[in-house]
């Protein structure tokens, strides 16, 4: 039987606090990191909620890139962050080698297809930090050794147990399980739940468990991997910004109480941020 490695450590912001982007006297838009991500249709919501997520974090730049069908819909709905088209894979290609991106995200709202499968790869084929999130691991299912091959160290992978399941072994040590799950494809693996499991490829490991049950609504999922794109465009190791924006996620729930819906969250969370200052 395959032993749990590495210490093994509660999600606390002592682990990660001095890595928090802090900004400075000539900090700018282009010093705090460009998020990009990629925007789904006809689920344009999900989207959204983490391009919000990504700039309430601190991302400098925060960049929706869109299909050319969905653009209205987009550009309509968003001011601070930006909106960019593309109508083939050739302006797909030309608009993710940007040198000012700094992260990545796809997944949210996606939708479960071949685009979104080759799109995938292609932002993985930057060597760009990037956050696989909801469709864009399913897109994978079966295809596990294929994601592999492209994903290294900065990547993180985001799933719920469904998704999970979908790529990995899921038994009931669900810290084991992530940490076997990162091991073998190379990434950071957040496994979400209401004790959410964050493991790297060395067997560094962050249990969190600070989210109240109110995190159980739609869109709560796409929100949290903004932020974890956020933090790492901004220069934050991957794991530590998984585990931040985790700890940070649940607390921002706990602020808000009953009644919380996914847009609360990203208005909530530079209360969360003064207070870690």
């Amino acid at each position: 039987m395959t032993q749990r490695h590495h210490q093994i450590l509660k999600n606390d912001p002592k682990h990660w606090l001095k890595l928090l982007p802090k900004l400075t006297t000539d900090s700018n838009k282009y010093t705090r990191g460009h998020t990009m991500i990629i925007g789904g249709y006809p689920l344009t919501g999900a989207s959204r909620l983490s391009a919000h997520a990504a700039a309430r974090m601190g991302s400098g730049l925060t960049t929706l890139l869109v299909p050319e069908v969905a653009f209205a819909i987009y550009a309509s709905a968003l001011t601070s962050i930006m909106v960019k088209l593309f109508g083939d894979i050739e302006t797909f290609n030309h608009s993710i080698n940007g040198k000012r991106i700094t992260s990545f995200l796809i997944g949210p709202g996606a939708g479960v297809s071949d685009d979104t499968r080759s799109q995938s790869l292609k932002l993985l084929d930057t060597n760009c930090p990037v956050v696989l999130d909801a469709d864009a691991l399913t897109t994978f299912q079966g295809e596990l050794s294929l994601l592999s091959s492209y994903l290294h160290a900065n990547c993180v992978l985001t799933p719920h147990e469904g998704e999970f399941k979908r790529l990995f072994s899921l038994t009931d040590d669900r810290v084991l399980s992530a940490q076997q799950a990162a091991k073998v494809c190379g990434a950071i693996v957040v496994l979400k739940g209401s004790e959410t499991v964050v493991a790297a490829p060395n067997g560094q490991t962050m249990v969190n468990n600070n989210a109240p049950p109110t995190l159980a609504t739609g869109g709560a999922g796409d929100v949290l991997a903004g932020m974890i794109a956020g933090l790492i465009a901004q220069g934050m190791p991957a794991f530590e910004a998984a585990s931040a924006a985790v700890w940070i996620h649940g607390e921002a729930a706990k602020l808000f109480g009953l009644g919380l819906i996914a847009e609360d969250l990203p208005r909530l969370l530079p209360k969360v941020l003064k207070m870690l200052q």
